[in-house]
């Protein structure tokens, strides 16, 4: 027992009737172009975790290479 396509159609008619397409338009565009940001707030996301952990990568490195270095000036 779910909703047929009429229920669906007769539904949109009254939607469309209470607000008007050009209401609908706007409210579609608006709706789009906060996809489009959180699409790509979580794109720049993904991207500053990767530089950061890239960060602690070369800085473990450098650690390392030191430590390296301390230990063969004492020897």
């Amino acid at each position: 027992m779910g909703i047929s396509i009429w229920q669906l159609l007769i539904l949109l008619a009254v939607v469309i009737l209470i607000f008007g397409t050009k209401k609908l338009k706007n409210v579609g565009g608006d709706l789009g172009s906060a996809i489009k940001g959180f699409k790509s707030a979580v794109k720049d996301g993904d991207a500053d975790k990767a530089d950061a952990q890239q960060k602690v990568e070369q800085a473990e490195e450098t650690s390392a290479s030191t430590e390296s270095v301390k230990k063969e000036d004492k020897v």
